[in-house]
């Protein structure tokens, strides 16, 4: 058998407080396309950053070509054949194609760069990878399919025998992902080694010949793609188990009139055109894995992204979401997944946290008198079990689970017809879980809609009435009914059609 061309073996890496990696063994062979495949978190990024010596090894080794090796960054990495594209295209657009192709690397005559000589040179490798353009264009002249081919040509032109590409199909449309296939089969016949990341199992499964898969900064297992089913695979990367999972106790409810409908909403490169209805008293929940779409769906009901298809009708009337604060004129709130940046204010206390989001619907020529933002900030911290029970205490110094009780606060102190909550329980303990789904079931029992998101099947089950999927930046299927089981959803994001749904679970609207 060939020897692999980069063994990696029993890799740790550790940040303060931090095990990113544990033991981890990773082998990549030439002439094959590897995908590293994984949730937010199970460690990819850190495994080929460890690779190529961004990250230091807290344990392991790593032999490449045959010898051991220790880089001490990207540049030795790439030096020795190992060249990495990562999703946003580290390039000059304002120079031409040739010059960024061979950029610190141009070729010279009597000292100068030899103008004539680069542009040849830069031909013959947009020839190797089939790209007809012309090397003396300005690369900003070429859209961002082109550019991220550009930057495979500029990786190839060490005469690399390792190409890493992280999430390179991210902005690119299918005609465009058809093309960087073939040229990553061109490079895989001639013996290079190609490592792929994705989020997108359908395009991990056409381009790629084995697989290795990691959750948790652990390694999970290495796999022959043809031989490892879409439903191993999801079950692989979530860490659960085809029809061993418990049965959940479903929330019961009866939600009201539609309250929001999106009708063909869609925005080129972040979502696919879908079709949404949320009614009051209702929870929606939206599955799918990292990458899938979901926070795309709820930055384009909240404005924060702009659509460019389809519309929104709430209350059977059209708005116009031209931003969140137009949003919020509508009766929307949304709570980002990610707390830290587009969330809570760290530095700010617990109650100018909680008004914020009020104080910038009313404009900030009108400040919230200071009588009402007390007995609001009083209401809802104590509704949310916020401690300390301090409203002048520092965010940054609450738990997780209590920033996050801020965070749901600051939103309901607007009053909202619609809340949509990304990923509202990562990252805390079990109490405020817990307590943040009743209240979730409290707030649509007393007439909110809620579009409920969480990469956790079994939360999605328990609290949603209907439970929409994505998959690959599209809906896939809407699921209606008591019927619906975690087994359901998993088979649906991997791809597998029904699955032998139920009866109540066949209401299902598959798009």
């Amino acid at each position: 058998m060939t020897e692999p061309v980069v063994d990696m073996r029993g890799i740790s890496v550790e940040f303060p407080g931090v095990k990113a990696l544990q033991e981890v063994d990773f082998r990549l062979f030439p002439g094959e396309v590897h995908a590293l495949m994984g949730e937010n978190g199970a460690g990819k990024s850190t495994l080929i950053k460890a690779l190529t010596g961004v990250h230091p090894l807290a344990a392991g080794g790593i032999h490449y070509a045959g010898g051991s090796v220790s880089f001490g960054g990207p540049a030795q990495a790439q030096a020795a054949g190992i060249s990495t594209v990562y999703q946003e295209v580290n390039l000059c657009v304002n120079l031409t194609v040739a010059e960024n192709i061979l950029l610190g690397r141009e070729p010279r005559k009597f000292g100068r760069i030899d103008g004539k000589a680069m542009r040849a040179r830069a031909a013959e490798l947009l020839e190797r990878i089939g790209l007809h353009i012309d090397p003396g264009s300005v690369l900003e002249s070429h859209p961002i399919a082109v550019q991220q081919l550009v930057a495979i040509a500029r990786a190839v032109a060490v005469d690399a025998r390792v190409l890493v590409l992280d999430e390179p199909t991210s902005s690119l449309d299918a005609d465009e992902v058809a093309e960087l296939f073939r040229i990553i089969r061109v490079l895989r016949d001639e013996g290079v080694a190609v490592l792929f990341v994705s989020h997108f199992l359908e395009q991990v499964y056409e381009i790629s010949d084995r697989m290795t898969v990691l959750r948790n900064g652990r390694l999970v297992g290495e796999y022959t793609t043809s031989e490892f089913s879409r439903i191993e695979l999801v079950s692989a990367m979530l860490g659960r188990e085809m029809g061993v999972l418990e049965e959940i106790e479903r929330r019961s409810g009866t939600p009201g009139e539609p309250w929001l409908k999106a009708e063909g909403l869609g925005r080129k490169g972040s979502v696919a055109p879908f079709d949404l209805e949320i009614r009051a008293g209702e929870v929606v929940g939206l599955a799918g894995l990292l990458g899938s779409g979901r926070t795309e769906v709820a930055r384009l009901l909240f404005g924060a992204d702009k659509a460019d298809s389809g519309r929104v009708l709430v209350g059977g009337k059209v708005v116009h979401l031209r931003g969140p604060r137009s949003a919020i004129e509508a009766g929307i709130a949304f709570s980002s997944e990610d707390r830290k940046a587009e969330g809570v204010v760290a530095d700010l206390s617990v109650r100018d946290n909680l008004i914020l989001a009020l104080q910038a619907a009313r404009g900030w020529m009108r400040p919230v008198p200071r009588k009402l933002a007390d007995e609001l900030v009083a209401k809802y911290m104590e509704m949310l079990d916020i401690r300390p029970a301090n409203p002048e205490a520092v965010v940054g110094t609450l738990s997780g689970g209590n920033q996050q009780k801020v965070l749901l606060a600051r939103w309901l102190v607007t009053e909202p017809k619609l809340l949509i909550l990304d990923e509202p329980t990562r990252g805390i303990d079990v109490g405020a879980k817990a307590q943040i789904q009743k209240l979730v079931a409290d707030l649509a029992a007393e007439g909110m809609a809620v579009l409920f998101i969480s990469a956790e099947l079994e939360e999605v089950v328990r609290i949603a009435d209907r439970v929409v999927v994505m998959r690959d930046r599209q809906k896939v299927a809407e699921l209606d009914g008591g019927a619906v089981g975690v087994d359901d959803v998993m088979a649906l994001i991997a791809g597998g059609g029904d699955h032998g749904l139920d009866k109540g679970a066949q209401k299902a609207v598959v798009s």
